[in-house]
C-alpha cells in the first residue's frame, strides 16, 4: 500500500475495509487529480478524477494498462482510434501503442498497470 497520509485518510480507510472507488477522490475545477492506491515494483493502481475537458496527452507505456471507468464519460484514443468509455466500462491500452485521454464529462477512473 502506498503511503498516502499526506492526501488524507480516504485511501488509508480502505485497508481491510470496503469503500466506493468514486468516493476516494474528489474533482477539482480545471484539473486532473490522481491518488496512488497501490505502488509495487511490479505494478501500480491509481485513481484519477478529470474535470470536463481535461485529459492526458498522447504517450506510450512499455506495459499493458487497464482503465476502469468509475463514473462519467471519456474518449480514449489508442493507436489513432477513438473509444468512448462510459461508467462501468473497461478498456485495455496495449503496451507500446500511443494513447491519450480526454474527459467528455467529469470522469473518474481506476488505472491498473502491471509490469512484466
Amino acid at each position: 500500500m502506498a503511503n498516502n497520509k499526506k492526501s488524507g485518510n480516504k485511501v488509508a480507510s480502505i485497508i481491510a475495509h470496503a469503500a466506493k472507488l468514486s468516493e476516494l477522490i474528489d474533482y477539482q475545477n480545471s484539473s486532473v487529480v490522481s491518488k496512488e492506491i497501490i505502488k509495487k515494483e511490479k505494478g501500480t493502481v491509481t485513481l484519477f478524477a478529470f474535470d470536463k475537458g481535461q485529459g492526458l496527452s498522447e504517450h506510450t507505456a512499455p506495459f499493458d494498462a487497464m482503465v476502469y471507468n468509475c463514473g462519467g464519460k471519456a474518449e480514449i484514443t489508442i493507436d489513432g482510434k477513438p473509444h468512448i468509455l462510459r461508467a462501468g466500462e473497461i478498456i485495455i491500452m496495449p503496451a507500446n501503442k500511443p494513447h491519450s485521454l480526454k474527459a467528455v464529462a467529469r470522469f473518474k477512473m481506476l488505472l491498473i498497470m502491471i509490469r512484466a
